[in-house]
């Protein structure tokens, strides 16, 4: 039967709709859709009856409905609204309006092969094209209807809806390669091509250096959403709510943003970059919904694992659909972490999996079927590429193909027949897949072989300028074999120019399928394949020029398999160095560690060791933030590094490798070994005549001297790296990940507190505040809020240290700065315990210690337990907050961090004097101590605290004079900071002693 409707004719017999003479593309449930709206045209037909005669036994949802209907409508060009072909009756249902003719079928309507176009995009496993005179293509550019897989098409189509609903959904396509899994995927978003309601980024991780490239697949994904229709909003929705992934794509941020986007996102970590993207991608959906495919996982990063994994396990509502394809085999050998993700998220119910399985004997014939009408002995035939390809639908097709390409299976009188019977078949058929293509491979011109071969060194994605480079061949000549392939539907498609920033322009092009790029890449001689990747990584190079970083994974991979380790060294440690940017520790220290593997093939050069310490150098960096500032590692790496910077002899690169080390050991509260490096760091700065080093190494030098107690010296540092510091040559440069400003102002405030100013301590933190607002740098506020916490927790002012505390605990729980919180928290829990919340107080002082302690660091524990062992005694528990107290200054004389040493002696003898059996000598030795630890370090603050511990001793033992003695001059030493609760209780301690005196000597008198 023949339907004819304006320019378009749909036989049934032969599964066809055709405009003139080119043959339309469906699949078999909108041909069902069609053909059911023809013969019921004379009226409106429900959707019950439509989802009931499409998938009769099966409960489907009405997008599964709508989809169909929208690839209905475009097959037959009705697009524009209102719909005149296949009209919607709101509330009912669906009715076909063309004027239609039919027409009784006695035999196949001739069709003009020649005339068909192939798609813009070849199906990948279950497409073919039939064959023109003269070309024997390897596989087609002409969707065929897809068998077997109804089902799975009718499952996305369900979860969609569920996404729809706000019910995020995370689905994983998995088989083995050749199954179909992007025919299905790409199937299903063709479907959805019409919509305009939904959004869709598509990205794809790539073989050999994709799995190297942190975030490649979601970077490709997000940008190709945002350059798409509604990209603008996307890129202002990105600036507001996930600045460190804007800055990832620089091609989309306004000349002069970037530099600026650049010092807001400077300290970041992965977590806050995680937490970027979720939240962005959650506020998308909240305008339209989103489908996200993520092609080849079993090629991926972990970064972009880890993103699946956390966008999985949230409940909190959103449109998304997050569509996942990848490989159980390769997962599986290559001991991929997605094979435990998976697992786990299925376990807890955060995923679902569609695993493709090889199609039947019944589905080898519908499609035998469709592809060859009228064939005699269909089952014979169908049985047979059923028992050769084991139902594998890219096997499947290439056979078939094959078969077409050596006339043995051939068109003939208007139909297709078998000369010579299906016997015939069985001749020379392979084994499997591999063999087939290489023997299709094996009939193209040595040309196109030659060419195929060298894209697939290119990669499965290329520019014919690349492959152009390899073969040593013009361009033009080239992109014109490529087009001439890609046209005839032989393994690759084009995918548009590619244009590289010298200027070079040349088609792209892809391969159809991984296993075609893959087969091609196996049949190259191992010296061939070094000079093609030596040649495709040189012009690479050249074509990106100044921008070739961007390229470091793809090109470490071209030099390192080209044998030209040197270059590959160099672009590994590119390689490393972007990661980074991306805060992808593990990436980077990948791509670090085999730089510094690659090495061992290099001549010892001073060029390779130039090599080593800077790999060294940025993997001990990288060490610090995945292993810890104190890990055993990041000193393993820095130590090298030191090494060779020894080997070089006079190198600026000393100056970082100083610092690295240095940290290491001040975190560790090495104190003597850390001040060393520090005065190592300011001798190398004063020789190097860099300002930026020089302002370093005031700080260095000030922070060691001020942990070890050194407070008017460590003051001298700061405020001269304050003078130093240059707002807008410095605003970039970071110490430990914050503003070497904001970090002067702030410890200067601690100096100055200790030293005996408040007033001028408060101002200075009051700058350190200011300049990391004025920076917006999140990091250097994070330090900013903690100073001002810990400043007012000196001043004993309990709920202007909650202030600043709660202040500081979000943005450190944002951002994902575990040092924010391991120094809020304890500062917070002294403050509570200051307001009457004893137990929470002291629970959430240990709980900041504990989390402190897990990060490896060791330098401000006496602090956090001098805290401790106060709100302890504020709540009668003498005998713990003793314990606490000796277990500091244990620590105290093992690492010499005594900025607290005073106070803790202090301590020490209040917890000996409130306990229930006073041990009032003892506390008076302590109290002694103090003062003479204080006076020594000149911290007249610590002292005055001291002083009234032991006045107030003396005043109950009727020491009155003495006690007026010891406190009066150096209450009177003070200039300011007489509203502080320590100069305010001194004075009334004062008043007290000096009107017992006189009421004595009046006595006496």
């Amino acid at each position: 039967m023949y339907y004819l409707f304006g320019d378009y004719t749909l036989d049934t017999e032969r599964y066809e709709l055709r405009r003139a003479d080119s043959r339309i593309p469906l699949r078999p449930k909108v041909f069902q859709l069609l053909v059911y709206l023809l013969a019921h045209r004379e009226r409106v037909v429900g959707q019950e009856e439509l989802l009931a005669h499409l998938w009769p036994h099966q409960i489907m949802g009405d997008s599964a409905l709508k989809s169909c209907v929208m690839a209905a409508r475009q097959a037959v060009g009705d697009r524009r609204r209102p719909h005149q072909i296949i009209q919607t009756r709101h509330g009912y249902g669906y009715r076909l309006m063309a004027a239609v003719t039919t027409e009784d079928q006695t035999h196949p309507a001739p069709v003009n092969e020649t005339a068909r176009r192939p798609s813009e995009r070849v199906d990948r496993s279950l497409s073919i094209t039939v064959p023109t005179a003269g070309q024997a293509p390897l596989t087609g550019g002409h969707a065929e209807p897809l068998v077997g897989r109804e089902g799975e098409v009718a499952q996305l189509h369900t979860w969609l809806a569920r996404a729809l609903r706000g019910e995020r959904q995370v689905v994983f396509v998995s088989g083995e390669a050749g199954l179909g899994k992007t025919t299905l995927v790409e199937l299903f978003l063709h479907e959805l091509g019409g919509e305009g309601a939904l959004w869709l980024g598509q990205g794809q991780c790539v073989e050999h250096f994709g799995a190297g490239e942190a975030y490649r697949p979601v970077l490709e994904a997000v940008g190709r959403v945002c350059r798409g229709p509604g990209g603008p909003a996307l890129v202002g929705l990105l600036r507001q709510q996930a600045p460190t992934w804007l800055v990832q794509m620089p091609g989309l941020v306004p000349e002069g943003e970037l530099e600026a986007l650049q010092r807001c996102v400077a300290g970041a970590t992965q977590e806050r970059m995680l937490r970027e993207l979720i939240e962005a991608l959650e506020g998308l959906t909240a305008e339209q919904p989103l489908v996200l495919v993520l092609e080849d996982l079993h090629w991926s990063d972990p970064s972009t694992l880890d993103l699946i994994a956390v966008l999985a396990r949230r409940r909190e509502p959103a449109r998304l659909l997050v569509l996942g394809t990848y490989r159980p085999p390769e997962v599986r050998r290559q001991d991929h972490p997605l094979q435990t993700i998976t697992r786990e998220l299925q376990l807890h119910g955060y995923c679902v999996e569609l695993p493709l399985t090889m199609l039947s004997e019944d589905a080898i014939a519908l499609y035998l079927a469709r592809r060859f009408p009228g064939l005699p002995r269909m089952d014979g035939l169908a049985r047979l590429v059923h028992q050769r390809t084991e139902g594998q639908p890219l096997f499947m097709v290439n056979l078939v193909q094959s078969w077409l390409t050596h006339r043995v299976l051939r068109e003939q009188d208007g139909g297709w027949a078998l000369p010579a019977g299906v016997e015939a078949l069985h001749d020379g058929v392979p084994e499997n897949l591999r063999q087939l293509l290489e023997g299709q491979l094996d009939r193209l011109r040595a040309e196109e072989q030659r060419l195929l071969e060298a894209g697939s060194i290119a990669g499965i994605e290329f520019s014919a300028a690349a492959v152009a480079a390899g073969l040593g061949q013009a361009v033009a000549r080239v992109d014109d074999a490529c087009a001439s392939l890609a046209r005839r539907g032989q393994l690759l498609q084009a995918v548009g120019d590619r244009i590289w920033p010298d200027g070079t322009v040349a088609g792209g092009y892809r391969f159809a399928h991984a296993l075609y790029q893959e087969v091609l890449y196996g049949r190259v001689s191992v010296a061939r394949r070094v000079q093609l990747h030596q040649r495709v990584g040189a012009r690479l190079e050249e074509g990106y020029g100044a921008e070739a970083g961007a390229l470091a994974a793809e090109l470490a991979v071209h030099f390192e398999r080209g044998q030209d380790y040197s270059r590959a060294v160099q672009y590994r440690r590119q390689a490393g160095e972007n990661a980074m940017q991306r805060y992808s520790y593990r990436e980077a220290i990948d791509h670090l560690t085999q730089g510094l593997e690659l090495l061992k093939s290099l001549p010892g050069t001073p060029e390779r060791t130039q090599h080593e310490l800077a790999l060294q150098t940025t993997l001990g960096a990288a060490l610090m933030v995945t292993k810890g500032y104190a890990a055993a590692e990041v000193e393993q790496a820095y130590a090298q590094a030191r090494q060779l910077c020894q080997q070089l002899g006079d190198t600026p690169q000393l100056f970082p490798v100083l610092s690295g080390l240095f940290v290491f050991y001040l975190v560790r509260a090495e104190c003597q070994i850390a001040h060393e490096l520090a005065e190592q760091c300011f001798r190398l700065a004063q020789h190097l005549h860099d300002p930026g080093c020089l302002l370093e190494a005031h700080f260095t030098l000030g922070v060691t001297l001020f942990f070890m107690g050194a407070f008017a010296p460590a003051r001298a540092h700061f405020e001269q790296g304050i003078a130093l510091y240059d707002p807008q040559q410095h605003r970039s440069l970071e110490i430990v990940s914050a503003n070497p400003g904001v970090l002067c102002w702030g410890f200067v405030a601690h100096a100055l507190w200790s030293l005996g100013y408040p007033d001028q301590a408060v101002q200075a933190n009051s700058e350190a505040l200011r300049l990391a607002r004025e920076l917006s740098h999140p990091f250097s506020l994070c330090f900013a809020l903690n100073f001002a916490a810990w400043l007012h927790a000196y001043h004993r002012e309990g709920q202007l240290t909650l202030k600043w505390a709660d202040a500081a605990i979000p943005l450190a729980t944002e951002h994902g700065f575990a040092f924010g919180m391991t120094h809020a928290m304890p500062l917070r829990g002294w403050a509570l315990a200051a307001q009457g919340q004893d137990e929470e107080g002291i629970a959430q002082i240990q709980q900041g210690m504990t989390a402190y302690r897990a990060t490896g660091a060791a330098l401000e524990r006496p602090y956090w337990l001098a805290l401790l062992a106060e709100a302890y005694g504020e709540v009668g528990q003498t005998e713990e907050g003793l314990r606490v107290v000796a277990e500091a200054l244990a620590e105290v004389e093992k690492n010499g961090v005594r900025f607290c040493e005073a106070e803790l002696y202090r301590l020490q003898g209040e917890l000996l004097w409130r306990q229930a059996v006073p041990d009032v000598a003892e506390a008076e030795t302590c109290f002694h101590q103090a003062l003479a630890i204080a006076s020594r370090q000149q911290a007249k603050s610590w002292e005055l605290r001291a002083a009234m511990s032991l006045s107030r001793l003396w005043q109950q033992q009727g020491k009155c004079d003495e006690a007026r003695q010891l406190l009066s001059p150096i209450y009177g030493w003070f200039t300011e900071g007489f509203d502080t609760a320590d100069l305010r209780e001194a004075k009334v301690l004062l008043d007290e002693l000096s009107a017992v005196s006189d009421y004595c000597a009046a006595r006496s008198a």
